[in-house]
């Protein structure tokens, strides 16, 4: 097959037709405009807003704690006192500790096998706390609860007897740490979901390519109308670029569209922030606070443009080899695996240690990049390398399906 210069006119030509065909499907309309938009501010907005209502929630509630054995008195009015816009336990009696826990009778029970200490001294006393451990509810009620009072029970023994031998309490802790968080503030402000917005944006242009990618492939030889584009005068090589283009635009507007979401749960975050409707420490626990500098938008977007044409690179290439759209669609499915692996591993991107190599490595290079940039991190030579990684795969991906483009027995294998 003889290599020609590619017509930019007739290149537009069949991108246009493609885009036209991917415009006609609302679905496709939603899955490029709308999710990308609600999506990630319900992730990155909603998980703070919901873990401060919840934990605020378990503050003000009153749990019901079951008691086995007796509790000294002023333990007994730390644990049922309410304070501070928060409420006690209410204290009632049980038999089985395990049974009233896994029943749901109460959220906790406390055992005093002997009888505790009601001065500090030689005496020591263990008081057992039942309760569902690796549950979130319990641990931010009940279970909480009982353990801040018992710790202010004995804070309150221990510093009457320092006051009896005429001593401060702050004997006890003769050197104190004082933790400065030396992260930088976009870092800090990004939070633990920070590693979801390299999936969750990467997911948005793979859905977003997708639609295109099959149809104007898959697609076009389910309907028998590849053909007739084949043989007209236009050449191969502009087939695959057209098709190249319109998949790489429709992924750009999927991407612009989760940028903008991005970009506006800052905004966002930051007003509910400062007008005190959200958590503040939740807040910047979970991440949301979301900013970019000028520097760091223009290598989020030669990102997402290398990202987009690597991944409607791969589409093309895979999809064209199917006999139905059906058929495509299951050889590209595993493509998300590809992605939300390795996002999962970004949790742990802090033991990784970053050289260029892992920014040459074409997509998950990218998503280490884009980490970089929530966090603020990002170097012109990280960004470069990302890029090129993702350059390169797709320039050997488009010459594959250039390759297949002229091979009959791919084109009329329906």
């Amino acid at each position: 097959m003889r290599s020609e210069a590619l017509r930019p006119r007739m290149v537009w030509n069949i991108a246009w037709r493609d885009l036209l065909s991917t415009l006609r499907d609302r679905r496709t309309l939603t899955s490029t405009i709308l999710l990308p938009l609600l999506v990630l501010p319900l992730l990155t907005l909603g998980m703070p807003l919901l873990m401060g209502s919840l934990m605020g929630g378990q503050v003000r509630e009153t749990q019901k704690v079951g008691v086995i054995g007796t509790l000294p008195p002023e333990l007994h009015r730390t644990l049922t006192r309410s304070e501070g816009g928060g409420s006690g336990v209410r204290l009632q009696p049980v038999q089985d500790p395990i049974q009233a826990v896994r029943s749901g009778e109460v959220e906790a029970v406390i055992r005093v096998p002997r009888p505790l200490p009601t001065q500090a001294g030689n005496a020591q006393g263990t008081l057992e706390l039942y309760a569902k451990l690796g549950n979130l509810k319990s641990q931010t009620g009940a279970y909480a609860k009982v353990r801040s009072a018992v710790e202010s029970y004995n804070r309150s023994l221990t510093g009457k007897r320092l006051t009896a031998l005429g001593l401060s309490e702050s004997v006890l802790t003769p050197v104190q740490v004082k933790s400065v968080d030396a992260s930088p503030p976009q870092e800090k402000s990004a939070g633990v979901l920070a590693f979801l917005v390299p999936m969750l944006m990467l997911n948005f242009l793979l859905s977003g390519a997708m639609a295109t990618a099959l149809d104007s492939t898959a697609g076009e030889k389910e309907r028998g109308t590849l053909e007739s584009l084949l043989v007209s005068p236009v050449r191969r090589g502009e087939v695959v670029a057209g098709k190249l283009l319109a998949t790489t635009l429709t992924a750009l507007v999927t991407g612009v569209f989760s940028l903008l979401g991005f970009l506006g749960t800052g905004l966002v975050a930051a007003a509910l922030t400062k007008r005190a409707v959200v958590d503040a420490q939740a807040m910047q626990m979970m991440g949301g606070q979301f900013t970019l500098t000028l520097g760091s938008l223009a290598a989020m977007a030669v990102i997402v443009l290398s990202v987009a044409l690597l991944i409607s690179a791969v589409l093309i290439a895979l999809s064209i080899y199917a006999r139905s759209y059906k058929e495509a669609q299951t050889y590209v499915s595993p493509l998300s695996l590809l992605i939300v692996i390795p996002a999962v591993m970004l949790q742990f991107s802090d033991f990784l240690k970053a050289g260029d190599w892992l920014y040459a490595t074409p997509l998950f290079g990218s998503m280490v990049a884009i980490l970089d940039v929530v966090k603020g991190q990002i170097t012109p030579q990280h960004t470069l390398a990302a890029v090129l990684a993702n350059l390169l795969g797709a320039a050997v991906l488009g010459w594959l399906a250039w390759k297949s483009f002229g091979r009959e027995e791919v084109i009329f294998r329906n």
